[in-house]
C-alpha cells in the first residue's frame, strides 16, 4: 500500500491499494475513492470500545474501505484546515497516545481504544476531556492536525508547557499532567486559561499550533447578537 498526502490548506492522505488491503475511518471521513474499493460499516472492536469511541468525540461506527482490484484509491481529508501526521504505530513500543478528534485512518491492524490518564485531574481540566485515546499494533495511523504540526523530541526529565488543546499526541513514555497558572493577574487577565499541560519526557511529542474550538469560540464572540 502506497500513501500521498495531498494539499495544503485542508489537506487528504490518497492511498493506492494492492489487491485485499484496506483502511479505516470514521463516519464521514472519505472524500473520494476510484472503482474497485468496497465499503463496509461496523462497529469495530465490539459495542464497549465502540461506545467509548463515542466519549473521545470520535463516530460509534467504523468504515473500512477494502481494495478489489490492485490499483484503486481511496482518500481521506482533514475536517479543518491543518496537516496530516503520519505515525508507524509498529516503531512505538507501548503505544501511541493521541487526544480526541485527532484520529483520521488507520491499518486494520492498528487498535485505537479508549485510554484514561494517570492523573484525575488532568482529566478534569485538560481541556482534552479525562478520555484519551491509545493507539497500539502494527500499520501506520493518521492523524489530523489543526493548524501546522511541530514535533519535538523531549529528554529524559525535560519539561514542556503548553497551552490547553494544542496537544496532538504523545509516546507512552511521556507523562501528562496539568498545572494552575501562578497569580491572580495573570489567570484573570493573561488571557491563557487556568490551566497548562504539563509534558515530561523522555519521548516524542506532537502539538499543532491552532486549536479549533478556540478558533470558532472567537468567531461565535465576534457575530452579531440579537
Amino acid at each position: 500500500m502506497k500513501y500521498e498526502i495531498i494539499g495544503k490548506t485542508v489537506p487528504a492522505v490518497e492511498f493506492t491499494f494492492n489487491k485485499g488491503e484496506s483502511v479505516y475511518s470514521q463516519s464521514g471521513g472519505m472524500v473520494w475513492q476510484s472503482d474497485g474499493i468496497e465499503m463496509k460499516t461496523n462497529a469495530r472492536g465490539g459495542v464497549m470500545k465502540s461506545l467509548g469511541r463515542m466519549f473521545t468525540g470520535e463516530s460509534v461506527f467504523m468504515n473500512t474501505y477494502s481494495a478489489l482490484q490492485d490499483g484503486a484509491k481511496a482518500a481521506f481529508a482533514v475536517t479543518n484546515p491543518g496537516d496530516i501526521i503520519p505515525i508507524n504505530v509498529s516503531e512505538q513500543k507501548g503505544g501511541f497516545l493521541i487526544q480526541k478528534r485527532a484520529f483520521l485512518c488507520a491499518e486494520p491492524n492498528v487498535e485505537v481504544s479508549v485510554a484514561f490518564t494517570k492523573r484525575f485531574s488532568a482529566g478534569l481540566f485538560g481541556g482534552e476531556g479525562f478520555i484519551l485515546q491509545k493507539a497500539e499494533g502494527q500499520g501506520m495511523l493518521f492523524l489530523e492536525v489543526d493548524g501546522d504540526p511541530v514535533e519535538r523530541e523531549l529528554g529524559p526529565g525535560e519539561i514542556l508547557k503548553v497551552d490547553t488543546g494544542d496537544v496532538v499526541g504523545f509516546e507512552s513514555t511521556v507523562s501528562y499532567e496539568i498545572e494552575t497558572v501562578k497569580g491572580l493577574g495573570n489567570i484573570f487577565f493573561g488571557g491563557e486559561g487556568l490551566f497548562l499541560t504539563r509534558l515530561k519526557g523522555p519521548g516524542k511529542v506532537i502539538l499543532q499550533t491552532q486549536n479549533f474550538n478556540d478558533f470558532a469560540g472567537r468567531v461565535l464572540a465576534m457575530l452579531p447578537k440579537k
